[in-house]
């Protein structure tokens, strides 16, 4: 009986549906596991592929049709995802400088590249696809740079353009490689090759874009058609690729150029985005591990000369094309590492044209694996020097003085109506939140809006609808409540609001944008566990589409009680200033104390200790003048999120800054935020600001700007 068992078993495991849950269960639990250990997510998928693959326990094959279709979509999706994160519109600002950056970060690497080739004995063709290798990058930091608000710095912004340049010129490269590797090249076939490829560019740039506007206008607000609309249009432009001769993963990157100019940055390309990051785009990385010899690899560390060379290389010869754009243009230190730092990580277009070299057996498997440590490489150098580089660019960067208090001005500068929202839902936080809107309002003579949501019914006359609009009502009046036992509210205006709806995330922020609110207010339970990216939470929603700053609290009691807060603040900026405005503010209303905490590495040296110091009192001096103190501390301490934690038991508020990003699926947290968030045990409010926008800089913030990068 056993016996007989066993071969419908094995035959069960070996079939699509259990390739494809081993695989869902890989996704799921590695890559948390390796992001525990400061490692890249990815870095634990192509593990998982080599313990689980031909080298390890053999339960997934890279040759099996399942394997190969979900390599293949993850291959075209990791394309597709790095086309839709290319801004155009920054490149159009800084378009020579980005065209002439974009030159050198792949010239001297592609030249480089092909000496290593050369130099181990590699045929024209393998060394000049290994140049090709190196030539493009990924911008790995991106989100890096943006949390600390030195996008729109002229360098950040001419490397990010530089990208269109590198990725489009070394998959024409791989194109041509591949045509010369199928024999019977001429100069006919090169020039018709091309020909037929720029046509074809032109074609998936311009005409689909036309057609996708075309489209979106017939289907309206059909979220689900525009998804298919966009996926039809990725594969098929993979498809009409390889039918030209040129590769499916380029075919791809245009695609990814052409529609993120048709769904700009809505929920349409959340979704699209959505599916190929957490579905196929992983999957590729489990390929990928698949098909890693161990060993080769162990042969590779053994003779380590190939590898290391071609690390090497590439980091020199980047670092080679940002001195010499260092010189053209004029770029500080901190610019220059900020660049060389964003320009080195190798993963997107790296690693699936490497795939596709491998493929085509234009590359051996030792290039190929001296490819995948070269990713391991730059995917942790790179964020790490983006990380210190771009934080000491954050504090050079200029800003404008009305694009910094604008939503909380000085007392002489109140605009005429200020307006604070506050949804209200839950009555275990309902007053709380009100309260703290109350004193945020009452300072500015403001008003306060209550908004209750009741979720619409497909019958207006429904009892669950009777039943929502009734303690919507209720909800409101307790709100009324609430704001008028606050004290001295003599100028406060209470404004209450009842909507219906199917989209409550969608209703705060449309609310916020209709009453020209300066501020919404929003709940987060007790319990609440934040992620870096949350696709389907409310607070996440709100934060992406409201047109102004969204604070998220947990209070566990009164605001009017908090007498202590607590600000950390990881790299003095100009871009802390909202935060310590709002928490002004509050310790203005409830004659409160805050304390700012920085915690430092305990081998910093004393110059830095004094230089951060002097960069937060200079910040001070920038906020109008109050009744409220506030202190500066310094620890020493190497776990930062401990050092904190343990700090704010002794305070009643800790305020945390949250930059929020419009360019990914929804909010983008700090490294440390998440488990903070997770850990403080008492009050909490993250301050979400919205993405800063360059204006022109008055002499005075111009003067603020060169104390804080002299300091």
């Amino acid at each position: 009986m056993f016996l007989f068992l066993m071969e419908p078993v094995s035959e069960t495991l070996r079939s699509p549906v259990a390739t494809f849950v081993l695989l869902l269960a890989i996704v799921l639990v590695t890559p948390p596991i390796f992001e525990r250990f400061k490692l890249p997510g990815l870095v634990g998928l192509i593990a998982a592929g080599v313990l689980f693959g031909g080298s390890g326990l053999g339960w997934l094959n890279a040759d099996s049709d399942t394997m190969k279709l979900f390599s293949e979509v993850g291959k075209i999706y990791l394309m597709f995802v790095a086309g839709l994160e290319i801004d155009l519109a920054l490149f159009q600002k800084t378009r020579d400088r980005s065209l002439g950056f974009g030159l050198l970060t792949f010239a001297l690497p592609l030249v480089g590249g092909i000496a290593v080739g050369m130099f181990f004995g590699f045929g024209w063709l393998a060394a000049v696809l290994i140049g090709s290798l190196l030539a493009s990058h990924t911008l790995l930091a991106y989100p890096i740079v943006q949390r600390l608000g030195v996008v729109d710095d002229e360098a950040v912004t001419v490397t990010i353009g530089a990208t269109i340049f590198t990725d489009i010129g070394s998959l024409l490269v791989l194109a041509i490689c591949l045509g010369i590797s199928q024999g019977d090249f001429s100069l006919v076939k090169l020039l018709t090759l091309l020909g037929s490829l720029a046509l074809y560019a032109v074609a998936v740039l311009i005409g689909l874009k036309q057609l996708g506007k075309v489209f979106f206008r017939k289907v309206g607000r059909d979220e689900g058609s525009r998804v298919l609309f966009v996926l039809l249009s990725v594969f098929l432009a993979a498809v009409v690729a390889q039918l030209i001769g040129v590769e499916s993963i380029i075919g791809a990157f245009l695609a990814g150029l052409a529609i993120i100019s048709i769904i700009g940055d809505g929920s349409v390309k959340e979704k699209t985005e959505f599916m190929g990051r957490v579905l196929f785009i992983p999957m590729f990385f489990v390929n990928m591990g698949l098909l890693l010899d161990l060993n080769a690899f162990g042969n590779i560390l053994a003779a380590i000369n190939l590898p290391l060379l071609i690390v090497g290389m590439l980091l020199v010869t980047k670092l080679i094309a940002v001195l010499v754009a260092k010189q053209l243009y004029r770029y500080s230190w901190t610019q220059t590492w900020t660049m060389w730092s964003l320009s080195i990580p190798q993963v997107a277009a790296t690693l699936a044209a490497a795939l596709v070299g491998y493929e085509a057996e234009i590359i051996n498997t030792e290039v190929f694996n001296s490819v995948i440590l070269l990713m391991l490489v730059t995917s942790i150098l790179g964020p790490l020097v983006t990380t210190s580089a771009a934080g000491r660019l954050a504090t050079q960067k200029t800003f404008g003085e009305t694009d910094m208090l604008e939503w909380l001005p000085p007392p002489s500068e109140i605009p005429e109506s200020f307006a604070v929202v506050v949804p209200v839902y839950n009555p275990e936080n309902e007053r709380s939140l009100i309260e703290l809107a109350t004193a945020v309002a009452q300072y500015a003579s403001g008003r306060v809006i209550p908004l209750a949501i009741a979720l619409t019914q497909p019958q207006m006359d429904s009892p669950q609808l009777t039943k929502a609009l009734t303690r919507g009502r209720q909800l409101l009046e307790t709100a009324q409540e609430a704001s008028e036992s606050f004290e001295s509210i003599a100028e406060l205006v209470v404004e209450p609001e009842l909507r219906i709806s199917d989209n409550v995330a969608q209703t705060i922020a449309h609310v916020g944008r209709e009453k020209n609110a300066n501020l919404i207010v929003l709940g987060l339970g007790r319990h609440s566990q934040l992620n870096r990216r949350l696709f389907t939470d409310i607070q996440d929603e709100v934060m992406r589409m409201a047109h102004c700053p969204v604070v998220v609290a947990r209070l566990l009691k009164s605001p009017t009680a908090m007498k202590t807060i607590l600000i950390p603040i990881e790299t003095p900026s100009v871009m802390t200033l909202r935060v310590l405005r709002f928490a002004q503010v509050l310790a203005a209303a409830n004659q409160a104390k805050i304390t700012l905490i920085h915690v430092y590495n305990s081998r910093a040296s004393a110059l830095y200790q004094t230089r951060v110091k002097k960069q937060l009192e200079v910040l001070l001096d920038r906020l109008p003048s109050t009744n409220a103190s506030v202190e500066i501390e310094l620890l020493a301490r190497d776990n930062v999120v401990l050092a904190i934690v343990k700090a704010a038991h002794n305070y009643d508020l800790v305020i945390l800054r949250s930059q929020r990003r419009r360019s990914n699926s929804g909010l983008t947290i700090g490294a440390n935020t998440t488990p903070l968030v997770q850990q403080l045990p008492g009050s909490v409010i993250l301050v979400g600001e919205p993405h800063p926008q360059p204006v022109p800089s008055s002499p005075r913030v111009k003067a603020v700007s060169a104390q804080l990068s002299t300091v």
